[in-house]
């Protein structure tokens, strides 16, 4: 019987950060607590440094104490001994322990013991190793592949908070797997996403926080209330960073689903333009681009997708904007499945960047020059801090 036991992070746990938008958020959050939720401007913020690819492996921007100023540790040491007697407690699943170490981190919180086995048979079990009665408590587990796995730890972990007496039960679901299918495109097929969101439900979950949902009505498949949390802000800073003119730049939605996603981030990328890979889709995972619509002519096109699985669809628009006469090509998404034969296609030298966040683990078979990871463990964790705190959330990302 393999067991797995997740210790708690010290508090000298290195932790990625995605430049400008999470030092600034760390600076509102210490704010917040004493201005009384009030919006500070993040002018002022200083952006960290950014480690350079190596032997293939992603650019992750860095930040830990050794990078703090003696204000940022300073604030960052008070809060944690000041909520060190907090009844919020976060919980990591097997799935992304790493991102929950950062979360927990970033929080000046410790994660929350849990022993979490599994049985010869396959068979899940979870224990807790402190009490939560009476305690807000955030489990945080993607259900990213292996989803059945990982979906099933979750709910389990869910029940073990119920009966524990936890007095209300957050999943924060940084990917949400099963979100694909949210409606009939034909006749006789399911719709998982509101199975699984049942199935989060009558487990005992009081609210969901989740990341960029592959459609916003997934929502409405909730009976409990829903945080859905957009990680542009972090990509969207990442890109500011780079010596890229605003009149050079494009966006660009892989497919016609994904024009409002695409829309919203160029409204935010210095007003770019729009244009849109008019794609038909034959079958799972299969997709023929068809033609372009919009300008491209050397331009530097950032196309921008809520998730890369096999990588059809971005590799065969990219290919159609090189045809097109664009300059470089960006690939920017949130969720990086990465199922074969993902890599090969993104690696192929289509890409200029392939700019990712780590809402799911990249394994290191996966690394390839062009990748840059983000960390979203900043966003989330001041997420929680404010669903916690029953102040605005929508305020983080203005």
């Amino acid at each position: 019987m393999a067991s797995l036991v997740l210790p708690s992070p010290s508090s000298s746990t290195k932790s990625s950060s995605s430049s400008l938008f999470s030092r600034s958020s760390l600076i509102r959050r210490n704010f917040l607590r004493s201005e009384s939720c009030a919006r500070i401007s993040s002018v002022n913020a200083i952006k960290c440094h950014l480690s350079e690819s190596l032997n293939g492996k992603p650019c992750v921007p860095i930040l830990n104490e050794g990078s703090l100023s003696k204000f940022l540790t300073s604030n960052r040491l008070e809060s944690t001994v000041n909520r060190s007697n907090t009844r919020l407690k976060i919980f990591s699943g097997t799935a992304n322990p790493s991102l929950s170490q950062e979360i927990a981190w970033y929080m000046g919180l410790d994660l929350g013991k849990i022993n979490i086995k599994r049985f010869a048979d396959g068979e899940i079990y979870v224990q807790l190793q402190e009490s939560v009665r009476g305690c807000d408590v955030y489990l945080v587990q993607p259900t990213c592949p292996p989803a059945n796995e990982n979906l099933m730890e979750l709910l389990i972990m869910i029940d073990a908070c119920r009966r524990a007496s936890a007095k209300t039960i957050t999943a924060v679901i940084p990917y949400f797997g099963y979100a694909r299918a949210d409606r009939k495109t034909q006749g006789r097929e399911s719709i998982a996403a509101k199975l699984v969101a049942n199935l989060i439900t009558e487990a005992g979950a009081d609210r969901v926080l989740a990341c960029d949902l592959h459609s916003g009505q997934s929502m409405g498949y909730f009976d409990i209330p829903v945080d859905h949390v957009y990680c542009q802000p972090v990509i969207l800073d990442y890109l500011a960073s780079k010596a890229i003119c605003s009149n050079d730049l494009v966006v660009v939605s892989p497919d016609v689903g994904g024009v409002a996603r695409a829309r919203a981030f160029a409204k935010k990328l210095s007003d770019a333009p729009l244009a849109i890979v008019d794609k038909r889709r034959y079958g799972h995972n299969l997709a023929e681009v068809m033609n372009l619509i919009g300008d491209v002519k050397g331009k530097v096109a950032v196309m921008v997708d809520d998730m890369i699985d096999t990588a059809g669809t971005i590799a065969k628009g990219a290919a159609l904007l090189h045809e097109e006469g664009a300059r470089e090509v960006y690939a920017c998404s949130t969720h990086a499945v990465f199922s074969p034969p993902a890599v090969e296609r993104l690696s192929s030298g289509l890409f200029q960047e392939v700019i990712i966040t780590n809402t799911l683990p990249v394994m290191e078979k996966n690394y390839f020059p062009q990748l840059t990871v983000l960390s979203v463990a900043n966003l989330l964790g001041e997420t929680i801090w404010r669903v916690h705190d029953d102040c605005s959330v929508s305020s983080i990302f203005q």
